[in-house]
């Protein structure tokens, strides 16, 4: 029997390998003194980590930080080793990984111990040492109720909630040396494999900031972000009021029969905040005009159609108005780097005759709305006219809405910019983030469905053009914004899960986007479900995208 195999390696070729060659050694052999700058790989459509021994035949794309599932390994070996020097310089405390701010990864020692900007240059210290001992990172498979032993010998409670309301045999720990924990989702082979990095003081805790696409793979390019920030210090307050932190305590309330509570207590949450945004506005007569804006799946047309409401409360009469009616004809829509129509560009809209209509109803005029025909793909005459005054403001929603170019001729004094987004705060648990991105990803997944006739597959085909509109129309502005809703409910994925958790488990290893679904598959498995509907309210945010 041979004892050697072949291996194709992406942008490299063929490779001769050992029978006990495993990826590992495989990276070392074809990128030399680089090999620390890949993180996993992706075989058959399926994420690896690096310790798993290919067999003969396969093709082998590695990966780094630069690609999306190599900078989600560099993200959770960070946060190990982050984790690893706050237990070692502070072992009474239980450090939690938050949320990321722009490009960095916030984190806290505790939710009583803010961390000192010596503690911060303490903590930084810390890791470059354990990052220099290059200490290897094992990975093993034991069974769920010795791991929840274990973690109650760690005092790590949150974990011990997670796994006692969960359906698994096994689970996976990491071990770095003397410490265990366990990660959603693969670390790096050993703690060596981080390079670059800073920890920036941001009391009470710390932004931990790398080399990513999000800053331009250069650190220094950091902008505050204090409004995003504000708005996830009230989602954990929230959380607080409902005695919640992470995924097991959410578990737990749901088997104990608490669902009607939480949905109460979160809904009415929402529509306290909907008030006082409301109030708010109406407490500057200047304001003629609302512009909301958010990511795609943030709830957008739900949240105005609220905020309409609670101005009617406050006596006004809002009018709404919408962009996507102002569309260039078809055949003058901008083209992308792909030559293909660029329906989210600026330039799609026709600008002038949208501020010439806004100024004429600022100016008591009345005007006839055009309508778009999205089958012919021209503007046409709508018949309907309106006329607004001070008792009229003016809704605008679209991704545009916190651009100034969209409302250039409009005096700012006039405009109040509302941003929304699903700002996930509840964590799997200390050590493990959700991804608010995940969270809009599966809303989607659910309306395309349902609405849209779309399976999840064809959901994930335009999930990348649509993160890619975001990152250029949306974000950039969010910090202009004059108030910021977060649109994220505690229990959503509880109930979501039904619905879309069978259509994942139908994508099979031959598509690309296997590992992605795969991904998801294991989040929502987390989660407890809410088979009963019947508590959540016609007019909640989840309804836009689950019906009733």
């Amino acid at each position: 029997m041979s004892k050697e195999k072949k291996v194709n390696i992406v942008d490299f070729g063929e490779l001769i390998i050992s029978q006990e060659d495993n990826l590992l050694s495989i990276t070392k052999k074809v990128f030399q003194e680089s090999y620390k700058d890949i993180l996993g790989a992706r075989i058959n459509n399926e994420i690896s980590p690096l310790y798993k021994v290919p067999e003969d035949g396969w093709t082998i794309k590695f990966l780094n930080n630069r690609d999306v599932d190599g900078y989600r390994i560099f993200t959770k070996t960070i946060s190990a080793v982050f984790i690893m020097a706050c237990k070692e310089l502070f072992p009474d405390n239980d450090p939690i990984i938050h949320h990321f701010l722009g490009p960095g990864l916030y984190a806290e020692l505790d939710k009583k111990h803010g961390i000192s900007f010596k503690e911060t240059a303490q903590l930084e210290e810390k890791m470059n040492e354990i990052i220099n001992k290059d200490i290897p990172i094992e990975r093993e498979e034991i069974p769920r109720l010795q791991a929840i032993e274990l973690y109650k010998e760690l005092k790590y409670f949150d974990k011990v909630r997670l796994l006692s309301t969960i359906d698994k045999d096994n689970v996976s720990v990491y071990k770095i040396g003397t410490h265990t924990d366990s990660y959603h989702g693969y670390l790096a082979p050993s703690t060596g494999y981080i390079k670059d990095f800073k920890l920036k003081y941001y009391y009470p805790g710390i932004i931990m900031l790398f080399p990513s696409r999000k800053n331009n793979y250069n650190m220094d390019n950091f902008r505050d972000q204090k409004k995003l920030a504000k708005i996830f210090k009230e989602a954990n307050n929230w959380l607080d009021i409902m005695d919640l932190s992470n995924i097991g305590s959410l578990n737990q309330q749901i088997i104990n029969g608490r669902v009607g509570d939480l949905v109460r207590i979160s809904e009415a949450l929402h529509e306290k905040r909907i008030a006082q945004i409301a109030d708010k506005i109406c407490e500057d007569p200047d304001i003629t005009m609302i512009l909301i804006a958010g990511p795609s799946s943030s709830g957008k047309t739900t949240f105005a159609k609220r905020l309409s409401t609670q101005l009617k409360v406050n006596g006004k009469r809002p009018i709404s108005i919408s962009v996507d009616d102002y569309f260039v004809d078809r055949e003058d829509t901008p083209l992308d780097e792909n030559g293909e129509p660029d329906f989210e560009s600026l330039e799609s809209i026709d600008l002038k005759k949208f501020n010439m209509d806004l100024i004429s109803l600022l100016e008591g005029e009345t005007i006839e709305l055009p309508k778009f025909n999205f089958v012919t793909g021209k503007r046409e005459n709508s018949g309907k006219w309106i006329k607004v005054d001070k008792d009229h403001p003016i809704i605008i929603e679209g991704i545009h809405g916190l651009n100034p170019r969209l409302t250039k001729d409009i005096p700012d004094k006039n405009k109040f910019k509302v941003y929304i987004s699903a700002l996930t705060q509840l964590n799997i648990d200390n050590h493990n983030r959700i991804s608010t991105t995940d969270t809009r990803l599966i809303r989607r997944m659910v309306r395309d469905v349902k609405y849209r006739g779309n399976p999840p597959l064809r959901t994930f085909e335009m999930w990348t053009g649509v993160r890619n509109g975001e990152e250029l129309h949306i974000f950039p502005f969010q910090e202009q914004a004059d108030a910021m809703f977060n649109s994220s409910l505690v229990y959503e994925m509880s109930v979501l899960k039904k619905y879309i958790l069978p259509l994942l488990k139908e994508i099979g290893r031959d598509s690309v986007y296997y590992s992605e679904a795969k991904k998801l598959i294991r989040f929502l498995e987390y989660f407890k479900s809410i088979d009963s509907e019947g508590c959540i309210p016609p007019n909640s945010i989840i309804r836009e995208f689950i019906g009733g």
